[in-house]
């Protein structure tokens, strides 16, 4: 049976497939793509499938067919507190296991391929191991896992119930026996040369400064895997810097890549879901009756140039789009969704076409906001910003509530008076630069600049 890019599966662990079915220009390769087998990419903790967007695109200009890969969305991405307990709006590993197990057998009727190979970050990595040791390892040839804390976040007799605990029944369960990963998958490992915030001895990345965590940057290491150190990178980073996409490439096919840069389309379409964050829990949950406007916009002001090339309103299954786009436009994208902030997101270009460009409404106001003319936030889903590290300057300063160190910074706030409303307001992170306007906060809206790298 074919597989269906809306279809959604139902229960604690459902999931959604979305990845691009758009036909790709022929791109130079540096081997064969019938060597690659299909992949199936698998987010994070809280996170969604967008997250593996730029791997997509780079994996598409080395030749890798879109139809050949997927990236999984779980319903509820968030894991439980205890994972026997059930907790609204979180997923066990039981659920997060049969979702992927689910995913796995779609992608291979859809692809015809015997066996697939699976990407994971963080806690996207237990799922693979779950998947794979306890019940469907023969069909998964590689197992590629990203800054997945296989030892534990932390290691402690406390909370032994929790997924993320070295010493707990899930864990040791994965890492019971000689070897640490299951014959007949080839397993690599990913990790920070010290920058993983859950890879640290001290516990004042999990709000536990100065009690040892009995974890070291050496944890998401397996016995029995390839395990390679990417160098000063990030928890996210393991999985969506060029670094990391590299290794991954190399390892599945076999072969260096032959470029790592993303190749441009001439069209692009994009198209994706609107999700929301019930009693304040980030989920995948599809949102019903939101409107999806997107501007092009001026890459040096942030003014919109001419009307909506977009507009659409989600249905039952949360998706909006598709939108036809130049690949040189920055975007603005206006979500307005029941019972939440107006949410202007300001983008860089998009390069190649995407399905899972995935839209969440910005955090409610909170008592800090109150008085602010404009709240303006700057974003980074697939990394967190490094200082002294990155060059991160929002509004032309460096934030101040970006911490030093390890990085542990996804979001920073900019809130500005009533008398700036309307003015641009520049946020630049290394190479790439947005510009976004600053909305009147008195009509409940929030502006973000959402970086793509």
């Amino acid at each position: 049976m074919a597989l269906s890019r809306r279809r959604f599966f139902q229960g604690a662990g459902a999931l959604t497939l979305l990845a691009g079915r758009l036909a790709a220009p022929a791109l130079a390769q540096s081997g064969p793509a019938g060597d690659i087998p299909p992949i199936l990419f698998v987010h994070g903790n809280g996170d969604h499938a967008a997250l593996w967007m730029t791997t997509l695109w780079r994996m598409e200009s080395n030749g890798v067919p879109r139809e050949r890969m997927a990236a999984i969305n779980f319903i509820d991405p968030l894991a439980r507190a205890d994972d026997k307990v059930e907790q609204a709006g979180r997923s066990s590993t039981e659920d997060q296991r049969r979702a992927l197990a689910e995913a796995v057998k779609e992608l291979k009727q859809t692809s015809g391929a015997v066996r697939i190979a699976l990407v994971g970050n963080s806690r996207g990595g237990n799922a693979i191991r779950n998947t794979i040791k306890n019940g469907g390892g023969g069909d998964i040839s590689h197992a590629v896992l990203c800054g997945t804390p296989n030892h534990g976040v932390y290691a402690s007799d406390d909370g032994l119930g929790a997924e993320f605990n070295g010493r707990g029944p899930f864990l040791r369960g994965l890492n019971d026996g000689d070897s640490e990963v299951t014959v007949g998958t080839a397993f690599l490992t990913l990790r920070s040369d010290g920058l993983d915030k859950y890879a640290q001895a001290d516990g004042r990345f999990i709000g536990k400064p100065g009690t040892p965590t009995n974890v070291t940057a050496e944890g998401p290491a397996l016995k029995g895997a390839t395990n390679l150190v990417l160098g000063a990178v990030d928890h996210r980073e393991t999985a969506y810097h060029p670094r990391a996409f590299r290794e991954i490439y190399k390892f599945i096919a076999g072969h260096e890549p032959s470029r790592i840069e993303i190749v441009p389309e001439t069209a692009v379409r994009l198209s994706g879901l609107v999700t929301g964050t019930p009693g304040g829990v980030p989920t995948n949950r599809p949102v019903p009756g939101a409107t999806v406007d997107i501007y092009r916009v001026s890459a040096e002001t942030g003014e919109r140039i001419g009307g909506p090339l977009h507009s659409s309103q989600t249905g039952a299954d949360g998706r909006w789009g598709p939108a036809q786009v130049d690949p040189s436009w920055p975007l603005e994208f206006v979500l307005t969704s029941p019972d939440a902030v107006t949410t202007h997101i300001y983008r860089s270009p998009f390069p190649r076409s995407s399905e899972i460009v995935h839209l969440r409404a910005a955090r409610p106001m909170l008592p800090a906001d109150a008085g602010a003319g404009a709240i303006v936030l700057m974003s980074r889903p697939r990394g967190y910003f490094g200082l002294p590290r990155d060059i991160v300057l929002f509004d032309g300063k460096e934030p101040s509530d970006v911490k030093s160190g390890v990085p542990t910074d996804a979001v920073t706030t900019l809130r500005l008076a009533a008398t700036e409303v309307g003015r641009p307001v520049a946020a630049i992170f290394n190479g790439e630069r947005i510009v976004m306007r600053a909305w009147p906060a008195s009509e409940n809206r929030i502006a973000v600049a959402e970086l793509t790298y």
